[in-house]
């Protein structure tokens, strides 16, 4: 936690408390950075006095222990993040793989000058009751724009935050099923008084599958999905639904192509069994199946096209609703505007749900998914038009500078020699594994991951951890071999010590 590692530097935090932190703040923060830096600028250890400080004022008011640092976003630039002490890190991090272009770039930073993009800002609507003239239009044009939305969608529901996108979803889900159940006839008077007290046959006993290791959020709903770290959900009730073995591969994958074939068919079988057995023996049937195509926060672990393949085929089997929850991988970071475009699909999923890169929440569905009566999903934004200003911006400098074609091109790059360093230092880490720039790799005890990310950040790295031994990359878009080879370096300089 934050004040465990905060040690004061150069200055005393203590010392530094009402007119003379302000005064700091304005001395180390008076101009922006006009470009980028040729490398990353460190002038003092991380997180400095004036984190500390402001730690100290947070801390007093809230739970601020998950803090490492406060920014300097006037400062902070491209791919490097500014902290108020002076410092400026290489951020391959980038805010949880929420900034597709970076910090302060010109094209969104543009677009906020628009008078009629402040009004938008200033007259916040109501989404559901009040969208503004062009929302219709908007929608079409940027998140079902043709190459952006997932292929074979034409309906979408916007929302605020990743969490709210898939608790939602679970509610298209349930609603989907249900009126499968119900042969298309109308509520039933005791449907109706039944629901109003949580019981059956209004509130009926339906499941949602997830896996082992995933990650869907903190809402109530998501939570019973969510299973990568107990501290998430300790203290907090949860649904009785299934549970699935996702794949762990072994790797290089080349060479262990047959175990890993049959790591895939032991968890597709785990699926198959527990859809009936929740079915049959619990009499709790699942609506619907979740999955991530790639399991970030438990520890970025793949699963391959064929799982994914099988895993669809099984869902459909059992009358259920596939879920992909591309909140992290949405967005471009790994080549393809969805990460799912990888796996050949036979058919698009009933649900894509998306936020981070894609600046605000929603999910993609089928037409069939959509509900009948108004308000069964309903909240009073029900998203954000700001935030499809930016997204607009932010499309059209993927579209124009071609970003997705350098993502491939650099992730190949960075795994290439993230392999090399593998070879070199084979008894430290492991198991460099990836999509486009959606990268990570083991390291041999838990131990050493966190203290290599310590290190990276006081050579002015900013990286994240992942599971209980990987690091993690989450760079923007516009990350060039340039910043891999001053992040690559400095691996290797910490790797040697």
């Amino acid at each position: 936690m934050i004040a465990k590692r905060m040690q004061p530097v150069l200055v005393s935090a203590r010392a530094l408390r009402g007119g003379e932190l302000h005064n700091w703040l304005r001395t180390i923060s008076t101009q922006p950075f006009a470009s980028e830096p040729k490398s990353p600028v460190i002038a003092t250890e991380i997180p400095g006095p004036v984190s500390q400080e402001l730690y100290r004022q947070m801390n007093s008011i809230q739970q601020a222990s998950s803090v490492q640092l406060f920014a300097d976003y006037e400062k902070s630039i491209g791919n490097y993040l500014a902290d108020v002490d002076g410092n400026l890190m290489l951020d391959i991090y980038m805010q949880i793989s929420s900034m597709p272009l970076g910090y302060n770039h010109p094209a969104m930073l543009q677009v906020l000058t628009d008078p009629r993009n402040q009004k938008i800002i200033a007259n916040r609507p109501a989404l559901g009751v009040f969208p503004n003239r062009d929302w219709p239009e908007k929608l079409k044009n940027v998140l079902l724009k043709k190459g952006i939305a997932p292929p074979g969608f034409s309906h979408i529901t916007t929302m605020m935050c990743g969490s709210c996108s898939n608790e939602n979803s679970f509610k298209n889900i349930f609603i989907w099923y249900a009126e499968k159940q119900r042969h298309g006839k109308s509520f039933t008077k005791e449907e109706m008084d039944s629901c109003m007290i949580n019981q059956v046959p209004g509130s009926p006993k339906y499941s949602i599958m997830s896996f082992e290791g995933a990650f869907h959020g903190r809402t109530l709903g998501s939570l019973s999905t969510t299973h990568s770290k107990y501290i998430h959900k300790i203290d907090v009730p949860a649904f009785d639904w299934p549970i699935a073995p996702f794949p762990r591969y072994k790797y290089p994958l080349e060479s262990n192509e047959s175990e890993n074939k049959q790591e895939d068919d032991f968890c597709l079988a785990k699926v198959e069994y527990l859809f009936d057995k929740y079915k049959r023996e619990k009499h709790f049937p699942v609506a619907g199946v979740i999955v991530e195509p790639i399991q970030a926060e438990g520890g970025d672990n793949h699963g391959s096209p064929y799982f994914f393949q099988k895993l669809q085929q099984i869902t459909k089997k059992y009358g259920g609703a596939l879920l992909i929850d591309e909140v992290q991988t949405g967005g471009g970071p790994t080549g393809k505007m969805w990460c799912h475009e990888h796996f050949n699909l036979e058919s698009p999923p009933h649900i894509v749900t998306f936020s981070k890169k894609m600046q605000l929440g929603g999910y993609y569905h089928l037409e069939e998914m959509k509900p009948n009566q108004p308000y069964r999903v309903f909240n009073t934004w029900m998203g954000d038009p700001s935030k499809l200003i930016l997204l607009e911006a932010i499309i059209d400098v993927i579209l124009k500078e071609n970003l997705l074609d350098r993502v491939t091109r650099v992730g190949n790059y960075v795994l290439q020699e993230l392999k090399k360093l593998e070879n070199e230092f084979s008894n430290t880490i492991n198991s460099s594994r990836g999509r486009g720039t959606f990268i990570a790799f083991n390291c041999a005890t838990s131990k050493l991951r966190d203290e290599t990310i310590k290190k990276l950040l006081r050579k002015g790295i900013q990286a994240g951890g992942c599971g209980n031994t990987a690091i993690r990359l989450r760079p923007s878009l516009t990350f060039t071999e340039h910043h891999a080879n001053i992040f690559l370096e400095n691996l290797q300089t910490i790797l040697k010590e």
